[in-house]
């Protein structure tokens, strides 16, 4: 039997975004942007449903008299993300 897919992850840009900081301690809003190539209104809004799910944590600040968005993984959101690997291998591996 197949797991159900975590529909908050199953949207591309926001896996996108889980997937990048799994690897890194925090990223900030402009490499998160570089590396999906999505619209910052776009990226924004997901950002916001990984935030309200917590598993993702949000950090706003300033650097000099810039806005800054730091963005870093949660441990419900590393638990969430190995969750959905685990799932969607049941439907790449073949049941043996």
């Amino acid at each position: 039997m197949f797991q159900n897919l975590d529909p908050l992850l199953h949207s591309q840009l926001r896996l996108a975004i889980v997937s990048l900081l799994i690897s890194v301690e925090e990223a900030e809003f402009t490499y998160i942007k570089e590396k999906t190539k999505a619209t910052a209104g776009n990226i924004s809004v997901q950002i916001e449903k990984l935030q309200e799910a917590e598993y993702i944590k949000v950090e706003k600040t300033f650097k000099g008299k810039y806005p800054l968005t730091k963005c870093s993984i949660t441990k419900k959101g590393i638990k969430a993300f190995e969750a959905y690997v685990k799932a969607l291998q049941q439907y790449i591996q073949p049941a043996t």
